[in-house]
């Protein structure tokens, strides 16, 4: 009788680890499928900090600095649209716990970063963009690295883990110089994965 239990026990064991890894499987073949997001939030964001610290280097006609602020606003709204559009064409397909607590973590980082900005507020009375920055990259560090650690995607924590040094490493600079390092970040963690898994979308 226990024999019988046991075996059944270690069934139920086998069997839900099986579960599991198919999840994480299926979790990992969505991303691969997801790294557009990755894609683009990556080049978007690169382009912001970039030219944030173009302008903040180079004497600019007015014209150009008006057309550089109109695309600070501009690109990451028609990011934040196709995201919209794509995620709730995706919500249409076969849903898995993983997915859904990724959707959760990045839920939670924008949320984040809009208390870090209030709290900033509520205690300086102002916005410290050399504060705001570095911290806004340690969230997007963890983000990225919970994600790639549910995943079990080593590429994501590397990339993770490097934007985290970078977070540190913008703390010790300038505003300018945050800037450039965050767009080296946005290259590593976000552009290089996202095309790699995006072209692994069918392997």
């Amino acid at each position: 009788m226990d024999t019988n239990k046991n075996t059944s026990d270690s069934l139920n064991e086998t069997q839900s680890l099986l579960v599991i890894k198919e999840m994480i499987q299926v979790s990992k073949n969505k991303l691969k499928q997801d790294g557009i997001l990755f894609i683009v939030w990556g080049w978007v964001l690169f382009i912001v900090s970039t030219t944030g610290y173009i302008e903040r280097g180079l004497a600019l006609t007015f014209g150009i600095k008006k057309v550089l602020n109109v695309l600070g606003v501009a690109l990451p709204l028609i990011a934040l649209i196709f995201s919209i559009y794509y995620l709730i064409k995706e919500s249409k397909k076969v849903q898995t716990y993983i997915g859904i607590s990724l959707r959760y973590v990045w839920i939670s980082l924008f949320v984040c970063m809009v208390l870090v900005n209030l709290i900033q507020f509520n205690v300086l009375h102002s916005i410290n963009f050399e504060l705001q920055h570095p911290i806004f990259m340690v969230l997007m560090a963890f983000a990225v690295t919970v994600t790639g650690g549910i995943l079990r995607y080593r590429l994501i924590i590397i990339g993770g883990v490097i934007f985290g040094i970078l977070a540190l490493t913008a703390s010790y600079l300038k505003l300018q110089e945050q800037l450039l390092v965050e767009s080296v970040a946005w290259i590593i963690s976000f552009i290089v994965p996202g095309h790699i898994l995006y072209a692994n979308r069918k392997s």
